[in-house]
C-alpha cells in the first residue's frame, strides 16, 4: 500500500495534483471501501466491521527519523509514511482483527 501510494503521488504530480496525504490514506481505505460498495464491512474500525491493518513505525528508517522528527502536523506526519514508507515500516500485521506478524 505504501508504495502504491508514493507511485500515485509522484503520477498525480506530474499531472499537476497535488496529492495529500490525508486524501491518499482516504483513499486507500475507506475511499476505496465506498468505490467498491464494501464500506458497510471494511474500510475503517467502527465496531462490528471487518479489521485486516497494519501498526507501522514512522521512523523505521534514519531518513524516515530525520524527516519525521522535523515534521509538525498530522499531515506532514502522514507524508512521510506514505513516501519513505516500505516493509521495514511494518511493525505489526492483523488480519480480521488477529495478530499475523510482528517484527522482532
Amino acid at each position: 500500500m505504501l508504495q502504491t501510494l508514493n507511485e500515485a503521488y509522484k503520477v498525480l504530480q506530474l499531472q499537476g495534483y497535488r496529492l495529500s496525504a490525508y486524501e491518499a490514506f482516504y483513499l486507500a481505505t475507506l475511499g476505496g471501501a465506498k468505490s467498491l460498495g464494501l464500506d458497510d464491512l471494511i474500510g475503517n474500525f467502527l465496531p462490528g466491521k471487518e479489521a485486516d491493518f497494519v501498526v507501522m513505525e514512522p521512523t523505521a528508517t534514519p531518513l524516515q527519523q530525520l524527516r519525521y522528527d522535523n515534521s509538525v502536523s498530522l499531515v506532514d506526519k502522514l507524508f512521510v509514511m506514505m513516501t519513505l514508507g516500505d516493509d521495514r515500516s511494518i511493525y505489526r500485521t492483523y488480519v480480521d482483527g488477529r495478530l499475523v506478524y510482528e517484527r522482532n
